[in-house]
């Protein structure tokens, strides 16, 4: 009986192709995390930084109000086409006071025949205001249920920062655009 000895050069190339193989899948496994946490994290990092025009959301107003400087509020809706929805602002643009309280509303419809779940995100215009805009009360990342033909007022409330004023870069902001995008929810459609 012969015994076949194994090189040690073929030994260490398997442990390291063993080593390559554990690396290259934890690899893949920490990028499909990030690739889940991905929208959460920008999600949170947009909301803290006001990045991208991300408003900021609130508990309440301090209730300071900047007389004289009035700035006007445009809303914008829209639909990605793979939801059938339509959606749109039902109120007309509105003209405030820095940390003047208002109150509006978005309407939602479900134009399909099945029921449907869509979710949304926002942003303002121009970018720089995005800060000081103060969300109060909104209906953005929430998942919105419409039975066939269902429509649903969705209010946002919300003021701006008196702070906008004092700021040298936003000083001369006269209008802003707030716009909301649904999308079809992550969690799909009921059926």
């Amino acid at each position: 009986m012969t015994t076949r000895t194994i090189p040690p050069q073929t030994d260490q190339r398997a442990q390291g192709n063993r080593r390559t193989l554990t690396v290259l899948a934890l690899l893949v496994v920490t990028m499909v995390g990030l690739a889940y946490a991905s929208v959460p994290l920008y999600d949170l990092f947009c909301r803290v930084t006001g990045y991208g025009g991300t408003t900021q959301v609130v508990t309440e107003n301090a209730d300071a109000i900047i007389i004289d400087h009035p700035v006007k509020v445009r809303f914008d809706a829209n639909v990605n086409p793979s939801l059938n929805w339509r959606f749109e602002a039902v109120d007309a643009p509105v003209t405030l006071n820095p940390g003047e309280e208002v109150i509006i509303n978005y309407r939602a419809t479900n134009l399909g025949d099945t029921p449907s779940i869509g979710t949304s995100t926002f942003n303002v215009t121009p970018v720089k205001a995005g800060p000081h805009f103060m969300k109060l009360d909104c209906f953005c990342f929430i998942e919105q249920t419409l039975a066939p033909g269902e429509s649903m007022l969705m209010p946002v409330r919300f003021f701006i920062d008196p702070a906008i004023v004092e700021n040298a870069d936003t000083a001369n902001i006269k209008e802003i655009i707030l716009s909301y995008t649904f999308f079809p929810a992550l969690s799909g459609t009921k059926s």
